[in-house]
């Protein structure tokens, strides 16, 4: 992993902007076809679902990216060493699993001083992230450390699901459960402030994000709303459902050069064993 000094604020009075994109996962709902091929890479409308969030994140004006590697780690490797990423793009591998809070804390010199944009990257998600950005940077309430991008989901049993207030904070979280008091569902995007950093840097015990961090910060949880595309890439029918929502497509930034890497991604046998299996989920 290449080392950056921690960042300083840049000349509008803001820290800089770090991303740390979570693409370690197993896949294990995508089997058969993550067990060869990485969840993270998945195509979507030809392209992996990874390249989504690092135009994403440079979109954002992220100077530096961070992506943590675990299963099929040297295929996700190979995609991530391209000149394209070089000079903005890290990555580091987990040998073992250290739960999010754990990876930002091994990895706290990297984004210590900087606001960072936190992604579950097996997530498919079409917003205007310059607003999603502002928002935390300028309107979200002050003792909010945390700002949660949220969207309305057709399925709250399968996801997390919070309450706020009239200034939009977190009130309360209800993960998974059955029959839970409202839709609106934590998408698992996230900006931390330094001080957020700072704090799970110094509490080792935390390892688990969602419920051992958030639960700690409840009242100083910004919420942003995104009403345009966000799927949790967790089954073949999500997948299919990320396809389908192109027509809503926002136009790609062209981050990503054509390349061998590219050519061979085109020609993977990925592409055709998806298209059989959305086939026959048609059918």
């Amino acid at each position: 992993m290449t080392t950056f000094s921690t960042g300083a604020l840049e000349n509008n009075g803001t820290p800089p902007i770090a991303a740390l994109l979570l693409a370690a996962g197993y896949g294990t709902r995508l089997q058969p076809h993550t067990n060869e091929w990485p969840k993270c890479l998945m195509p979507v409308d030809g392209s992996p679902l990874l390249q989504y969030w690092l135009e994403s994140a440079k979109e954002l004006g992220a100077s530096k990216v961070l992506v943590n590697l675990h299963y099929l780690a040297s295929k996700v490797e190979a995609f991530l060493m391209r000149p394209c990423f070089r000079g903005w793009v890290d990555f580091v591998l987990e040998s073992k699993l250290m739960g999010t809070a754990g990876t930002i804390r091994a990895n706290y010199s990297y984004f210590a001083n900087s606001t960072l944009l936190l992604v579950h990257a097996d997530n498919y998600c079409q917003c205007d992230f310059t607003a999603f950005l502002r928002y935390h940077q300028t309107k979200r309430p002050k003792h909010c450390l945390i700002t949660m991008m949220t969207f309305d989901t057709h399925y709250p049993s399968t996801c997390g699901i919070v309450e706020t207030d009239e200034l939009g904070v977190v009130t309360a979280f209800y993960e998974k459960v059955a029959n839970p008091p409202g839709n609106r569902a934590n998408g698992a995007v996230y900006l931390l402030a330094p001080e957020a950093l700072k704090w799970i840097k110094e509490h080792p015990e935390a390892q688990d994000f969602s419920t051992e961090v958030l639960p700690r910060f409840l009242g100083r949880i910004a919420t942003w709303h995104n009403d345009q595309v966000h799927i949790d890439i967790g089954t073949i029918e999500s997948l299919y459902e990320a396809q389908k929502s192109q027509d809503m497509k926002i136009p790609k930034r062209d981050v990503i050069e054509a390349d061998d890497w590219e050519k061979m991604f085109t020609n993977h046998p990925i592409h055709q064993q998806l298209k059989s299996a959305f086939n026959s989920k048609i059918k």
